[in-house]
C-alpha cells in the first residue's frame, strides 16, 4: 500500500519551546488518519507544517513520495478545512466551491462541470445557487469540504472542523464525514481534541502529548490496549487506583492498592515485584452484582448517585475509603431497584485492568 503522507523525525522549535518533538508517521492512501490530543500538545503546529504555513526546524515531510520542504502552501497538493469555515458570504454555494478553480485559471466549462460534480459527491446536488446564509451548519461544512476537494488534493487536512457545531449536529456530522471520506477516497488528516470524533471516524489515530506521539494505532487498539498512562487516561473514561505489585507472573500481577484491596490485573512494561503502579479500569468493565463470580476481583461499593444518560447511564459509587468509581449500567440487564445510598457488590475480570509504573 502506498503512502500519501510520510512525516520523518519532524521537530518544530519556537525559541526555547519545542512544540513538535521528533514525530514520525505514515498515512496510507485513501485512509482517515486522526491526530488526537489536548490543547497545546502540538497537533495544530504539526498540521500547519504539513500544509506549508510553518517550516519544521528539522525533519522531512513527503507527500506522494516527494519532499515538500520549502514548497509554499499554494504549490502543495493539500488543502485545509478550518474550524471556522471561512466561506465567502457574498458568494453563492457554486461560487464558493469554484473559487480555487478560478484562481487556477480553469475554463468556464471546466469550472461548471467540476463544481456540479463535487456538489453531487458531497450530497448537495442543485445547491449551487443557494446563498451561504440559507444553509444549515452541516451543509456549510460540506461546502467547505467541496471547495477543497474540487482541487483534487492528495491530502485533505481538517483542523477541528466540527468544533463550532452544536452537540447534536456534531454527532450527525461525525457519521457524515466518515461516509463522505469512504465515498470519495481522498486521504483525510483530521485534528481534534475530541476522543469520540477520533475513535468513530478514523482508520488509525495518533495520540499526541507534549509534542510527541504517545501511541499510534486503530481506535480499538488505543481503547483496549493503551501503551502509556496518558493514553489510558485520555482515551475513554477510566477508574484509577494507586498500589504496589506484590506478585508478578508474566503479564499477570497482584496489586495491593492504597485502599487495602488486592486485585489481579495485567501489567504494561517492566513493573516488577514491589513496583508502585497506577491501575486503570474502564467503567464498563465493572459488573454489577455479578451472577458468575469465579476469577473476578470482587468488592463492595455504595451508590452515591445515578448519572442518567440513556444508553450511557452510569452509577457514581464510593468505596468505604471514599474512593469514587464510575460503573456503567449495562443495557442487557435491568437495575431499576438500585437507588442512591444502596450498598452493592461489583466485580471485574483481571484481563480488564491494566497497570503502568506510577507517575510522580
Amino acid at each position: 500500500m502506498t503512502n500519501d503522507l510520510s512525516v520523518r523525525n519532524v521537530v518544530k522549535r519556537f525559541a526555547d519551546f519545542t512544540a513538535v518533538n521528533d514525530v514520525s508517521f505514515d498515512v496510507p492512501s485513501g485512509s482517515f488518519f486522526s491526530i488526537l490530543g489536548p490543547s497545546g500538545c502540538g497537533k495544530t503546529t504539526l498540521l500547519r507544517m504539513i500544509a506549508g504555513f510553518d517550516s519544521p526546524t528539522s525533519g522531512d515531510i513527503d507527500i506522494r513520495g516527494a519532499s515538500v520542504i520549502g514548497v509554499p502552501p499554494n504549490r502543495r497538493p493539500v488543502n485545509l478545512v478550518f474550524q471556522h469555515l471561512a466561506l465567502f458570504p457574498m458568494m453563492n454555494v457554486a461560487e464558493n466551491v469554484a473559487f480555487g478553480l478560478r484562481r487556477r485559471g480553469a475554463s468556464g466549462n471546466e469550472i461548471s462541470r467540476k463544481t456540479a460534480a463535487i456538489l453531487d459527491r458531497v450530497g448537495l446536488p442543485g445547491y449551487g445557487r443557494k446563498r451561504i446564509d440559507q444553509l444549515s451548519g452541516g451543509q456549510k461544512q460540506r461546502v467547505a469540504i467541496a471547495r477543497c476537494l474540487v482541487l483534487d488534493p492528495s491530502v485533505l487536512l481538517l483542523d477541528e472542523p466540527l468544533g463550532a457545531l452544536d452537540l447534536k449536529l456534531r454527532e450527525q456530522m461525525k457519521l457524515e464525514l466518515k461516509k463522505l471520506q469512504a465515498k470519495i477516497g481522498t486521504t483525510f488528516i483530521y485534528i481534534t481534541h475530541d476522543q469520540s470524533e477520533a475513535l468513530v471516524m478514523s482508520d488509525r489515530v495518533a495520540v499526541m502529548h507534549d509534542g510527541r506521539f504517545e501511541q499510534v494505532g486503530a481506535p480499538q487498539e488505543l481503547y483496549g490496549r493503551p501503551a502509556t498512562p496518558f493514553v489510558a487516561r485520555f482515551v475513554g473514561d477510566n477508574n484509577k487506583w494507586r498500589g504496589r505489585i506484590t506478585q508478578r507472573v508474566g503479564d499477570d500481577v497482584l496489586v495491593a492498592t492504597d485502599e487495602g484491596f488486592s486485585f489481579r490485573a495485567r501489567a504494561q512494561g517492566c513493573c516488577g515485584d514491589g513496583s508502585v503502579v497506577d491501575l486503570f479500569l474502564r467503567p464498563e468493565a465493572m459488573r454489577i452484582e455479578p451472577r458468575e463470580t469465579d476469577g473476578l476481583n470482587l468488592f463492595d461499593v455504595t451508590v452515591k448517585s445515578i448519572l442518567f444518560d440513556g444508553a450511557n447511564s452510569r452509577l457514581l459509587t464510593v468505596t468505604r475509603e471514599d474512593h469514587e468509581l464510575l460503573v456503567t449500567l449495562p443495557q442487557n440487564r435491568r437495575f431499576d431497584h438500585i437507588e442512591p445510598g444502596n450498598d452493592i457488590r461489583v466485580g471485574w475480570h483481571p484481563e480488564s485492568g491494566i497497570c503502568f509504573e506510577a507517575e510522580s
